[in-house]
Parts: C-alpha cells; structure tokens; sequence
C-alpha cells in the first residue's frame, strides 16, 4: 500500500528534526505472539502523532518500546539528538487507566516523579501546583482520587506527566473509558497544553474521529503482526474546535482516514 504525506504540516509548529526514529522494529513474545514487524517510524519535533489501527496491532507495544518497557526482538530505537545532549530528554507516559495511589492526595500523585528523582515536596510543591493549573485542578490538590470523577483522575494522570516538563510524551488511549462529552474536553486540554508547552505527542487511539480532531499526522498501522502501512497528514490549522469538528474539512478527512484503515484491516486479514 502506498503511504500518503503530506509535507505541508504546520511548519510553525513541526521541526524537521526527528525525536525518535524506529528502524525496523519487530516484536515477538515468548508464546509466539508476532505483535510488529519490521516496523519504521520517524517521529519528527512538535508533532502530535496518533497511532490508529485494530485491537492488537501492536499500537501500545510501540509505544513500551520507545520507552524501554520492553525491548525489540529486532530492530532498534534511536534518538537522534547529539550525544551532549540526550541526558536532557524526557519523556513522559500516560497509560489507559490513570493508576493514582488512593493513600495519596492529588499533590502526592503529582509530586511522585519528582519524589522518586529525590525532589523534596518543598522544592517541588510550585512545579507540582503549576502542572495541576495547567489541568485546572489546583484546587482540588489536597482532595484523594476517591473524591474524583473519571474526567478528573485522567487529568491528574496527566498532570503528573506535565510536572517532569517532557520533551516527548506518549499516551496510550488514555480518554478510552471515559464518556464522550468528558473525552471532547480532553481532547480540547490536551491540545491547549500541546501548543503551550511544545511537546512532541504520540498518541495511541482506535477512533478514527479523535485521531483525526487530535493529530496533524496520523499513522496506520495494520491487523497484527503490527506495522506502517499509511502514513497521513491532517493539514487543518490549529488552534481547533467545535467549528472544525463540524466541518465538512473535519468530515472530509475522517473518511480518508476511516478508508486507510479498511484496507490496513484487509491487508492484514490477507497475511
């Protein structure tokens, strides 16, 4: 299948500069499970990049992999940053479920990164109450998850990302269990927090509507074993809103997109 690119892609916000490179990538478990294969990704600076495909194409296990959580089985990660330089990386990850402590307030989540570099709550209780306002839970930092809706525990989850500064953060279908009216002001945070802090996101979703509202890139992956098989930009300007997601643009590309994965999902049925 041929990968469509679009290279006018937010120039304003996009480096030609890549983050991190997958070169061909593949992943087997131990019970003979194939999740990728010889897969190849160029995350470039500034980009939000959703990885959209079927349940079980190996989305999250890229995802672990950029993050050392597991390793290939072939194929290697690279960050093409000069070696002075890498030590200033960070990465941030944001899992499906917001995995709070219970025993711990809201600060006490936040904080946890930073507690575990050896960060006193002291030295970081200014950093910690800037990524809560950056969620708009400030008020809320002395409250235990307990007392929090699910909208509320995901934006905590993301606050505890936000407080590490991250260069590169990636989030795996993290608004999936939430409903729709709380998932579209997610959506509306996260890319608000996007254009304000600069980050490089990777997004893992199976919505053809989030992806496309979300990204200005979008990689379809086929059914498992897991890889590129398109490539597709959305060349819509941010900032976006209710305007663009009732837009015949919006319509337009989400049947392109929703056309790349029928066929990823033929091509993989066909392996």
């Amino acid at each position: 299948m041929t990968a469509m690119v679009n290279t006018n892609m937010q120039s304003d916000i996009v480096s030609s500069s890549s983050v991190v490179s997958l070169k061909g990538i593949s992943k087997t478990f131990s019970n003979g499970t194939v999740a990728l294969n010889n897969m190849s990704l160029d995350i470039r600076q500034g980009e939000f990049v959703s990885l959209l495909g079927p349940s079980g194409c190996g989305k999250s296990t890229a995802l672990r992999i950029i993050t050392s959580l597991t390793g290939p089985t072939t194929g290697r990660v690279e960050w093409p940053l000069e070696e002075s330089k890498q030590k200033e990386h960070e990465l941030s990850f944001v899992f499906q479920e917001p995995t709070l402590m219970p025993w711990a307030t809201v600060f006490g989540n936040v904080w946890l990164p930073l507690r575990l570099k050896g960060v006193s709550k002291k030295a970081a209780y200014d950093r910690v109450m800037e990524a809560l306002q950056g969620v708009g839970l400030e008020q809320f930092a002395d409250s235990y998850p307990r007392e929090l809706s699910g909208g509320m525990k995901m934006r905590v989850s993301i606050a505890r990302a936000l407080v590490t500064k991250p260069k590169l953060l990636l989030m795996d279908e993290p608004f999936a269990a939430l409903d729709e009216i709380t998932r579209f002001k997610l959506n509306n945070d996260l890319l608000r927090l996007w254009e304000t802090f600069g980050w490089t996101v990777i997004f893992v979703t199976h919505s053809v509507f989030e992806s496309v509202y979300l990204s200005n890139r979008i990689v379809v992956m086929a059914a498992r074993p897991g890889r590129v098989v398109n490539d597709m930009a959305i060349d819509a300007p941010y900032p976006r809103d209710e305007a663009f997601r009732t837009s015949s643009v919006y319509a337009g590309f989400c049947r392109d997109v929703s056309d790349a994965l029928h066929k990823a999902m033929i091509v993989g049925d066909h392996l």
